[in-house]
């Protein structure tokens, strides 16, 4: 018996990095998956890998997020838990100088618009059909310590906000809402050669999609967190006792 067996998940950004690593550990654990992603024939992939379906979208978008629900629906019907791991890429010239108009609107339009759309459907969906659902959100260390890329930095303040509002709605209906903010991960908006600075990090190493996917499960699963909600956990081998990622000027 999977933690999982018998959950509906959506799971957005699931075609690389952290979100693959949540949409797999789901699967491993019984859930029926549907992935979504802006990157299509990666994403098709990993729904064949998993026998999930797959929903191709640019949550960029202003109506996809709604076109990505009714996909989902006709798919499999109703959630019973909204993984929302979709971020745009970030290049580290990126910055406050640099960043253009059109960088921002994409980011805060998938983590935001997007990411509360989603949820917001999801919850009242698990409301009307007496679903005790769960959401997760992926959002960063950097919602409340800058990183000098300001259109990022901003969104996962607001996700973290957005956690809070939806779970605070939802909680009298039994759904929860959580939030997971990610250390250096090779792969989920690093690149691996930050290995080097495996020696600044607490526990000695970057992390891995597996190590947030692990922890994705103990919070999308009741076993092991039925009484919490509205909350962000770090998962970061300690790198937030003291935020030491360097940026540019």
């Amino acid at each position: 018996m999977g933690l999982l067996d018998g959950d509906i998940a959506l799971v957005t950004g699931a075609a690389s990095g952290i979100g693959r690593g949540i949409a797999r550990a789901l699967a491993a654990e019984g859930a029926r998956l549907v992935l979504s992603d802006v990157v299509g024939p990666p994403g098709q992939a990993l729904a064949r890998e998993l026998d999930a379906a797959f929903v191709a979208a640019d949550l960029a978008q202003p109506s996809a997020a709604s076109k990505v629900f009714d996909a989902v629906q006709q798919a499999v019907g109703p959630l019973s838990i909204f993984v929302h791991s979709a971020s745009p890429k970030r290049p580290e010239t990126q910055t406050v100088s640099a960043v253009t108009e059109t960088e921002w609107d994409a980011m805060v339009t998938v983590g935001l618009r997007s990411g509360f759309l989603l949820g917001r459907a999801a919850g009242a969906q698990m409301k009307m059909h007496g679903i005790k659902g769960r959401m997760l959100y992926i959002t960063s260390l950097h919602a409340s310590t800058p990183r000098n890329l300001p259109h990022y930095s901003a969104t996962k303040a607001g996700q973290t906000m957005v956690v809070k509002e939806l779970a605070r709605a939802f909680a009298v209906d039994g759904i929860r809402v959580n939030a997971i903010a990610p250390g250096a991960i090779p792969g989920g908006g690093f690149d691996a050669a930050i290995a080097k600075f495996d020696s600044m990090i607490p526990l000695g190493r970057t992390g891995t999609p597996e190590d947030i996917a692990d922890m994705a499960v103990a919070l999308l699963c009741d076993r092991f967190s039925r009484y919490v909600t509205g909350t962000t956990v770090a998962v970061d081998g300690g790198l937030s006792l003291y935020n030491w990622i360097p940026v540019a000027a």
